[in-house]
């Protein structure tokens, strides 16, 4: 049978452990955060390209064989 004092070091250890945890998954929370605000950057800026790419890249977007060569 253990001690109170064994077992006071173990609840000890599993309070520190438990703190860490804490902190760890605090961190992780604060990674997610900061990648879904990039997530939603990104897609914001991928819609304004989409926006343009019918404006800009219609008169540029032509077929290779379009384009004569210099020499004609």
């Amino acid at each position: 049978m253990e001690t109170a004092t064994e077992i006071e070091k173990r609840l000890t250890d599993l309070e520190i452990k438990a703190s860490f945890a804490e902190d760890l998954l605090d961190e992780l929370n604060q990674v997610i955060v900061r990648q879904q605000q990039q997530i939603d950057l990104l897609m914001r800026e991928l819609s304004q390209l989409r926006q343009q790419l019918p404006e800009a890249g219609a008169a540029t977007l032509t077929r290779a064989g379009d384009d004569l060569p210099p020499h004609y």
